[in-house]
């Protein structure tokens, strides 16, 4: 498996490698406060597409991309190198524990995969997560929704998560067919005894096998993050150090 996933890497390395000099023109740095509340200044190289074919956008989430919007981004940050992109193979992963008592908790959940769109139950249940996780100014359901989940450039959809019809949680992913990216996961605060963002990935990970898809990208692992750092006990995963896939166990 591992030689496989090296060949694959290689691969797209060469492919990405050929790429990136054609669109290089098209990315520009901003410099904004540290979204995940670190004490340095987050630098985000990034360019906005128009759509963009699903083997392009695994060239840049195996570079260690994200996707914001329309935008393909990375961090290239002075002071800091705490964003660390972290992947699952889902046919490799073993769960521990706490993360099979996840499942079992909330056996009462009911998944609903559906194409993403607005609507006032997103909004209000989004709107919550983020006064309750961060409640930062100008920070809105609405606003995350037009400038982060919508996007134009690949195919992107949810998971519903509800209980006795109430919605609890929307899991926002973009879909290729040898990968999925993990865009974003919200869900109620009063529901956090459940380990919902556990719960979440735990289900990405059987979409990918029920699909066959051989990546699942989960975004940054910050170390220091709590919110993020849990990502970590989902293992074995990879994770991208000076531009290779590291395997851990």
């Amino acid at each position: 498996m591992k030689d496989m996933t090296s060949t694959y890497d290689a691969q797209c390395r060469q492919e990405f490698g050929a790429l990136y000099p054609k669109l290089q023109q098209y990315f520009f740095s901003i410099n904004i406060d540290c979204p995940y509340g670190l004490p340095y200044v987050a630098t985000f190289h990034q360019a906005t597409f128009a759509p963009i074919g699903e083997r392009v956008m695994e060239l840049f989430l195996a570079a260690g991309y994200r996707r914001n919007g329309d935008c393909l981004y990375t961090m290239h940050c002075k002071d800091c190198k705490a964003c660390v992109p972290i992947r699952l193979r889902p046919r490799l992963f073993v769960p521990n524990r706490n993360q099979k008592r996840s499942v079992k908790k909330n056996s009462d959940v009911v998944v609903e995969f559906m194409p993403l769109r607005v609507d006032d139950e997103n909004i209000e249940l989004c709107d919550r997560f983020l006064q309750e996780r961060y409640p930062r100014e100008n920070n809105s359901a609405r606003g995350y929704f037009h400038d982060f989940f919508l996007t134009s450039i690949v195919s992107c959809a949810q998971l519903q998560f509800r209980v006795d019809g109430r919605l609890i949680g929307t899991s926002i992913v973009d879909i290729g067919y040898n990968w999925l990216n993990a865009v974003y996961f919200y869900f109620d605060p009063e529901e956090a005894k459940r380990s919902l963002g556990t719960f979440n990935i735990m289900t990405l990970v059987e979409v990918c096998l029920d699909w066959g898809v051989e990546y699942l990208y989960l975004g940054y692992l910050i170390k220091d993050v709590a919110a993020m750092s849990y990502k970590s006990n989902f293992r074995p995963h990879s994770v991208l150090i000076d531009n290779s896939w590291k395997h851990i166990d």
